[in-house]
C-alpha cells in the first residue's frame, strides 16, 4: 500500500553540520581568543564570536606538541650481527630450522611466484596434465611433484639461517 502526501509543504532536508563550515561561518573579525595551556602538550584555543545577539563558542584543539626541539637528531644504537649458515651433516639432508614440511606461507609464496612466471611465458617443468587449465593449478602440480629447483631460506632472529631445497621437504 502506497500513501502519497497531499500537502503542498516542502520538507526541508536537515544536513548534518560540518564543523569546519560552522567555524568558518561563525567567526568574525571581532573574535576573542583565549589560550589555556594547563597541559604543556595540549593547547586548547577558544574562539568567541558575537553575531546578531547570538553568542557562539568554538573550541579548537591543536595537535599534540612535542617537548623535543625540532632541530634535534635522534640516533639509536643498532645491533650488529652477521648471517651464519647452518649446514646439515654429510648425507643427512635434515631440516634443522623450522618444521620438516613447507609452511602454508612458503607454499603460497612459491605457488604465486611460479604461477606468475608461467603466465608470463616460462616453460613448464612437468608434462601438463589434461585437467590443468590455469597457471596456478600448474604451479601447484609442479610444487607437489617437487620439480622446482627452489630452495627455502629460513632465518632465525640471531642471524643463523639454513637453505633448504624443496626435495628435502616431506
Amino acid at each position: 500500500m502506497v500513501l502519497k502526501d497531499s500537502s503542498n509543504h516542502k520538507s526541508e532536508s536537515k544536513k548534518p553540520l560540518n564543523l569546519k563550515e560552522k567555524s568558518v561561518r561563525k567567526v568574525d573579525p571581532k573574535v576573542k581568543k583565549n589560550i589555556s595551556s594547563k597541559n604543556p602538550k595540549k593547547a586548547i584555543e577558544t574562539k568567541q564570536s558575537i553575531n546578531n545577539n547570538k553568542h557562539t563558542t568554538i573550541q579548537v584543539v591543536e595537535s599534540l606538541k612535542s617537548l623535543r626541539p625540532e632541530d634535534e637528531v635522534v640516533t639509536y644504537n643498532e645491533i650488529d650481527f652477521e648471517l651464519k649458515e647452518i649446514v646439515s651433516e654429510e648425507n643427512q639432508n635434515q631440516v634443522l630450522i623450522g618444521p620438516v614440511r613447507l609452511t602454508r606461507f612458503e607454499r603460497a609464496r612459491i605457488t604465486g611466484a611460479r604461477s606468475l612466471q608461467l603466465s608470463l611465458g616460462a616453460p613448464s617443468l612437468i608434462r601438463i596434465p589434461n585437467d590443468v587449465r590455469d597457471s596456478i593449478s600448474l604451479a601447484i602440480a609442479e610444487l607437489d611433484l617437487k620439480a622446482l629447483p627452489i630452495s627455502i631460506r629460513r632465518i632465525l632472529p640471531n642471524g643463523i639461517y639454513q637453505d633448504i631445497p624443496i626435495d628435502w621437504m616431506k
